[in-house]
């Protein structure tokens, strides 16, 4: 079962931080068809949020045709995002722990290690797309 984890310096919203963590989840193969998420009482309880906000993460999830909520059981999943590309992930998860590795060495720290990520991977997309 996913765990969520909110981070208050993203700039995201909770429910928004939900929502991309079920998709991601859902990407990598992590959370399958039939599986169930967390109850609204346990995220609530886990992450000190309000009830509505796991609700609306969950209607969103719904709406999309990702999840599926069962009165009295819960919510469940409907619909995968994985792909063909799944097989290669572990491989690639390996080679990009490997290189955290090297930028904790360089004495990055962890804000410091997602910026030039997500700059560098922004550009790329951005040279890839011109």
């Amino acid at each position: 079962m996913i765990e969520f984890h909110l981070d208050g310096r993203s700039g995201v919203s909770p429910y928004q931080q939900i929502v991309q963590q079920v998709r991601n989840a859902l990407r990598l193969g992590l959370l399958r068809e039939g599986d169930q998420l967390p109850t609204v009482k346990d995220v609530v309880a886990s992450l000190a949020i309000n009830p509505n906000t796991v609700l609306k993460a969950y209607r969103e999830l719904e709406h999309e045709g990702l999840v599926s909520a069962r009165p009295g059981r819960g919510t469940f999943v409907t619909k995968t995002l994985t792909d063909n590309s799944l097989a290669a992930h572990g491989p690639l998860r390996q080679d990009l722990r490997r290189w955290i590795g090297k930028a904790r060495k360089a004495g990055l720290d962890d804000e410091s290690i997602e910026a030039l990520f997500m700059t560098t991977f922004r550009t790329a997309a951005q040279e890839d797309i011109a």
